[in-house]
């Protein structure tokens, strides 16, 4: 049983339109109580992987590529252990840029996701793609406290994880609201679309 509020609570989300570049980013950012060590080991050993977030497969190094069982693919741009990782994901300028701080015990790991304007939309891209990544930092968080079991693609789908995700639209519609990137419009249509695709449980 996972705890709804406090779960939401430990997410911290920011969106972020850069004009000149013609992106969008999205950051999300958890602290946990482990130490660097091992939270980067979480997300980068493919067994690990395996047990609390998706399979994994490829060539797992600087210069190779990776599949995501039932989701993206992409490169691996940048591996520096234990402190930075960045890939593409889905597509060439779809730069996911995950890091790692650690301080007095505890490891705080940031993700960027940034994309073309011209794919995002605008800062309402976000709802397309934040709740996924709230959902991926909570799994990783109970996969860190030794809790996640069987499978975590089942899990996603669960009716407590269909409720997180329900809070995780808000959070993130409230984020776009204050990010001044977006139109009252723009959110409402990247709401109903997030509501389509991480609040109907699976057939």
């Amino acid at each position: 049983m996972i705890d709804l509020l406090q779960e939401l609570a430990a997410l911290h989300r920011g969106v972020a339109r850069d004009d000149s570049a013609q992106t969008v980013s999205v950051t999300v950012a958890r602290a946990y109580d482990a130490d660097v060590e091992d939270v980067w080991d979480a997300l980068t050993d493919a067994d690990r992987l395996a047990r609390w977030f998706s399979p994994v497969t490829g060539d797992l190094r600087v210069g190779g590529s990776f599949q995501i069982e039932g989701n993206a693919g992409g490169d691996i741009l940048r591996c520096e252990r234990p402190l930075r990782l960045e890939i593409t994901f889905g597509m060439p300028d779809s730069v996911v840029s995950v890091s790692l701080v650690e301080a007095a015990g505890r490891t705080t790991v940031e993700l960027v996701h940034t994309v073309p304007l011209a794919i995002a939309g605008s800062g309402a891209g976000a709802l397309f793609v934040g709740p996924g990544w709230d959902g991926a930092l909570l799994q990783l968080g109970r996969g860190l406290r030794g809790e996640a079991s069987g499978d975590p693609l089942a899990f996603a789908g669960s009716p407590e994880m269909i409720e997180f995700n329900r809070g995780s639209i808000d959070a993130w519609a409230e984020a776009v609201d204050g990010s001044g990137t977006a139109t009252p419009d723009d959110v409402a249509g990247g709401r109903a679309a997030a509501e389509a695709q991480y609040t109907v449980a699976p057939s």
